[in-house]
């Protein structure tokens, strides 16, 4: 039997997180993973290979839709294949450097699947079928999540599909039905788009993503709907029947909808089964994901969980900060957890979203004095420059003390503008002020420049 002083189990930017900070504080640690290589879902199934396939179909839309260059290229000489090959060189350069991570901080890799024999004993089951006992004082949950798979679907017909098995389809559809408008389903519903591929999104709710500010989520609804996408809100699961070369899905509502690929992309489970978690009493809810006090500890306080496996955001970025401070907090016994609340959400449609902090709706609802200041990209000289018109920055800030309260990006490369704003919103005190904007000197011609611009107009409103 091994003993170490944490075993974290699963290698995605959770237990990354966690196994390097222990690692720099002088603990023994071990990393549980289940696959043949380091990096999680996120790096060979999720986010990696989904925005580096993003990206690829971004440049080739940008390409199509250049004045010099239109007409010269159609969506279809380029296959999804070819499009899916093109992270295969991003995943190998991250197993790589994980490697190089572990070795180098002397974290002991297992490839296995770990289960909890007791409180403080894991049985690791290798992927050559032998088994191992390891021992630790203390344990980090960090296994991910999947696609949830309802029963009466047939995940096994290559017509359907969730996220996981989208990235194995050998051919490009004509035509996709997406069911569940949440982060994953828009996403995918742009990268079809961009494909001139035809795309059904059907939401179960009103509005799409109705967590972000109204005037964000109404842009992206119309610029999907712009790119050809058919969007159906407020229906629910009827049925679905597949034959050989379509799917048809039947929604509650009677509205009956026939395509060539139906992704399933209607929630996530946490990866907890046949852990033993159950046997040590540990709460599971009914998405599989541990439930946690505000330390992301579980009922039995040496065993932790963080990412998804622990619930929302479901950000790799949120993951990975709470591992790093779970094992901060293992190491030396305190840290400051306010620093995983605000956590910037980026969402890769075409065009871009990222957000912090509240939503107009929060803050009217909260009677907050505050006002608006917005700059439009389409007349920013660099967004006229790329072509990338599209889209705003909008900053939410208190009236009278002028304290940034809430940024909104939705626009290119709005996951990269949106850190700027958090990094004056972190500011204690006075040092969050929407003046640091207004008195700074961006350099021109750049996006970075709509800060400027959005604090002005702000200033003008209150006069």
């Amino acid at each position: 039997m091994s003993t170490y002083d944490v075993i974290v189990i699963g290698s995605g930017p959770g237990g990354e997180g966690a196994a390097m900070r222990l690692a720099k504080a002088g603990k023994e640690v071990a990393v549980v993973e289940e696959g043949l290589q380091l990096g999680g879902n996120c790096t060979h199934r999720g986010t990696i290979p989904s925005k580096a396939l993003r990206h690829a179909i971004q440049l080739l839309a940008d390409y199509r839709h250049h004045p010099l260059f239109e007409h010269t290229l159609s969506a279809a000489e380029i296959s999804w294949p070819q499009l899916l090959h093109t992270s295969d060189q991003v995943i190998s350069q991250q197993v790589s450097m994980l490697h190089r991570y572990y070795t180098r901080n002397h974290v002991h890799v297992f490839h296995g699947r770990g289960r909890f024999t007791d409180a403080h004993t894991l049985e690791v089951v290798n992927l050559d079928g032998s088994t191992q006992t390891l021992e630790a004082a203390q344990f980090i949950v960090a296994t991910g999540s999947r696609p949830w798979r309802p029963a009466e679907l047939d995940f096994s017909h290559p017509c359907i599909r969730d996220s996981d098995t989208l990235l194995d389809m050998d051919h490009t559809p004509r035509q996709v039905t997406i069911f569940g408008a949440g982060v994953i389903g828009c996403e995918y519903a742009s990268i079809f788009a961009n494909l001139d591929v035809k795309v059904n999104l059907v939401n179960t709710r009103d509005r799409l993503l109705s967590f972000l500010d109204d005037e964000v989520t109404d842009a992206l609804s119309y610029h999907l709907r712009d790119q050809g996408v058919l969007l159906l809100h407020n229906e629910a699961l009827g049925s679905v029947v597949a034959d050989e070369q379509s799917v048809t899905l039947t929604c509650k509502s009677g509205r009956v909808i026939r395509s060539e690929i139906l992704l399933w992309a209607n929630g996530r489970s946490g990866n907890t089964a046949d852990m033993g978690l159950e046997a040590l009493g540990i709460a599971i809810n009914s998405r599989g994901q541990i439930e946690t006090n505000d330390r992301f500890q579980s009922s039995q306080e040496h065993i932790y969980a963080v990412g998804d496996v622990a619930g929302p955001p479901g950000l790799a970025s949120a993951s990975y900060n709470q591992g790093r401070f779970v094992g901060t907090f293992i190491a030396e016994g305190k840290v400051d957890w306010r620093l995983v609340d605000e956590v910037p959400t980026g969402i890769y449609t075409s065009p871009e979203i990222s957000s912090l902090g509240r939503t107009e709706a929060e803050l009217t609802k909260q009677n907050v004095p505050f006002e608006v200041g917005r700059a439009e990209f389409k007349n920013l000289a660099r967004a006229q420059i790329s072509g990338h018109t599209t889209g705003m920055l909008k900053i939410l800030f208190h009236r009278e003390t002028l304290e940034i309260l809430g940024i909104h990006c939705f626009g290119q490369e709005a996951a990269e503008i949106i850190h700027i704003g958090q990094a004056i919103m972190s500011q204690p005190g006075s040092g969050n002020n929407l003046r640091y904007f207004a008195e700074t000197t961006f350099n021109y011609p750049t996006m970075a420049e709509a800060y400027r611009v959005a604090a002005l107009y702000g200033l003008n409103r209150i006069g």
